[in-house]
Order: C-alpha cells, then sequence, then structure tokens
C-alpha cells in the first residue's frame, strides 16, 4: 500500500498516478480503518496548531484526512517513493504548511518534537528488528504526551488464519469489482510486505516506551494500532 522503504519504491513510482483511486476498493473496510485512526486523533484532544510527521506519507491521503478535521496542522511527509510525493504536492499545493522529505524511514532522521505522527500501510514493509528501531526512533522524536497512530496491514499468528485472511481479503475486493489487472498490481506490492501481528508490534512499541498502546480497530489483515509518548 503506502510506502517509505526503499527496495518497494519502483513499483509504487509506477503505480503513483492512479494509488487513491483503487485505494478504496483494496481496503474493504476503509471508512472504519481511516476513521477509527481520525477518531483517536480527534478523542487526544490535539493543539489547534499541530505538528505532524507522516511516515510513508504516499500520495497524502492519511494527512488530507487529518487536515479536513484539523485544518491549521503542519503536516511534514516523508517517503522513499518521488512519485508518490509528486502526488502529494499536487493534492497540497495551495498550503504551504505542508513539507516533504524523500527518506528511508528504516534509517532516517525523524527529529521532531512532533505532536502527532502517523503511518499508513508502510511500516510493514520493514523487517522486525527496523520496525522495532522505528518505534523507538517515534517516541524519541513525539513530544511529552505526544500520540502516534498507524493505520496497518497485519499477519496472523498462524499460517491456517493468515490464509484465511488472505482469501476474505481477495473475496472482498473482487466482489467491490476491483479490476483483475489491480488486484495483480496489488499482489506485486505486497510481494515487498515484511508484516507482523498485532500482538508482536504492541509489545514493540511498549518495548520502545510508548505508553496506552493499544489495537483499537481490526478486521482481518487491517488494524490500528497507537499510543502515546
Amino acid at each position: 500500500m503506502a510506502d517509505l522503504n526503499v527496495s518497494s519504491a519502483p513499483a509504487f513510482n509506477r503505480d503513483a498516478a492512479g494509488y487513491d483511486a483503487i485505494r478504496r476498493g483494496l481496503i474493504p473496510c476503509f471508512d472504519m480503518f481511516y476513521g477509527t485512526a481520525l477518531d483517536l486523533i480527534d478523542e487526544w484532544q490535539p493543539p489547534q496548531t499541530l505538528r505532524v510527521l507522516d511516515l510513508g506519507a504516499g500520495t497524502g491521503l492519511f494527512s488530507a484526512m487529518v487536515l479536513t478535521r484539523h485544518p491549521h496542522a503542519q503536516i511534514h511527509l516523508v517517503d522513499a517513493s518521488d512519485k508518490m510525493l509528486d502526488q502529494a504536492r499536487q493534492r497540497f499545493a495551495h498550503n504551504p504548511a505542508i513539507t516533504y522529505g524523500i527518506a528511508d524511514m528504516a534509517s532516517a532522521d525523524l527529529a521532531g518534537p512532533w505532536d502527532l505522527i502517523i503511518s499508513a500501510l508502510a511500516i510493514h514493509h520493514l523487517a522486525d528488528d527496523d520496525k522495532r528501531g522505528l518505534f523507538a526512533r517515534i517516541r524519541a522524536a513525539l513530544r511529552p504526551g505526544g500520540l502516534f497512530v498507524n493505520a496497518e496491514q497485519v499477519i496472523a499468528r498462524d499460517p491456517v488464519t493468515q490464509n484465511r485472511y488472505a482469501r476474505i481479503w481477495l473475496d472482498q475486493i473482487k466482489a467491490a469489482g476491483v479490476p483483475e489487472a489491480e488486484i495483480a498490481k496489488a499482489h506485486e506490492r505486497m510481494s515487498h510486505d515484511r508484516c507482523a501481528s498485532v500482538e508482536d508490534q504492541l509489545l514493540w512499541m511498549r518495548a520502545a516506551g510508548l505508553s496506552q498502546v493499544d489495537c483499537t480497530f481490526k478486521a482481518w489483515r487491517f488494524a490500528v494500532l497507537s499510543g502515546r509518548a
């Protein structure tokens, strides 16, 4: 899906122009998935001028949703795909509060301090050790009381359940009318995935020093995870 990892950037560069148009079809729980992430931010009661880092920002879809609820937010979008960020630049062409950086989140300096760090369908491209390292850097980059929200693709703890996830996802997107060509592209992008389970990621987030760590939403392979500094 979205990305900030150099190894998968070529596939995302190729598909950048049509990426947003197909995303709703590829995420059967789209409204609840993103809606829960946005509700977490609202419930946290963010400051009016919100400083946000979007990791694996892609075309800026998640950031755009944040802006609909928090129009004064200042957001820095980071991604490894320059073509994806080109789409984001077009989306936010008239908003000087949006900035951009091309980087691999496995090693990028996250700077900060940020009020809010968000990510959608990106961190699962990292190896597990890199995920753990990223969670620690996210904790360090958040201001005290800051929030991390990760709308993520996850894996099951056993192969039987994982096969069920894959089968149900395929049935759902076909029922939604996603063309076979787009399904093939999605499978190619997903070949770069290194998904981890909800349980493992919550453990790693706690070990990184995040508090109030939780999985607020889960529907098969899609989950919303969060923690506070």
